[in-house]
């Protein structure tokens, strides 16, 4: 029986299938699926996250996004698995930043800082997971901009590449989209299957 030491947290950009892989882990592991509330911050603040923003708006929006995972990550029963880390978040946020955007350097040292801060805190394990599952559209969710996915990808797996990272990390290989082959994969790479 495989016991997971520690958090599990999926990263990469959106439309890779991070959420249907969580909520297949947690049923097979029998632990508790925590799910972010991204949108629910933007909504809540009023903004439209597929609409355009200035850096210190987006900086704004990104410390509230951290804030509200952080309150749930922290209220949750360990070990835990979510679809959503703040390696995401810096991604995300560095996805934005285009050669002439005016970007206040400081406050995005200060907020990488932060976002390496919380995953150590929260999670002992991440497993990167790549695009390579049909885009396929569907109301409400992320663009199907497949060269911005992976502007994203790319992004995460440099990040996971940092020295500031302290987790276990795994990354899923592109080609690798069978569910279940995903599940066995991680869960092999994590401890014994």
């Amino acid at each position: 029986m495989f016991k997971l030491e520690g958090n599990l947290g999926l990263c990469g950009a959106h439309r890779t299938g991070k959420t249907t892989l969580a909520i297949a882990i947690s049923s097979q592991l029998n632990i508790p699926f925590v799910r972010t509330t991204t949108s629910q911050v933007f909504a809540q603040l009023g903004l439209d996250p597929a609409e355009p923003m200035d850096f210190k708006t987006r900086l704004f929006v990104q410390n509230h996004v951290l804030d509200a995972a952080e309150r749930i990550w922290q209220e949750s029963v360990s070990p835990f698995i979510s679809d959503r880390t703040p390696i995401d978040m810096i991604a995300y946020t560095l996805g934005d930043i285009q050669g002439k955007t005016e970007v206040d350097f400081d406050l995005l040292s200060q907020y990488i800082d932060r976002c390496f801060a919380s995953t150590n805190q929260f999670f002992q394990n991440l497993a990167i997971i790549q695009p390579g599952i049909p885009l396929v559209y569907e109301e409400g969710k992320a663009a199907l901009n497949a060269a911005y996915i992976e502007h994203i990808n790319v992004l995460v797996i440099g990040v996971c590449n940092d020295h500031r990272l302290k987790a276990n990390m795994f990354c899923n290989a592109r080609d690798v989209i069978n569910l279940k082959t995903r599940i066995f994969n991680i869960l092999e790479y994590f401890g014994e299957v």
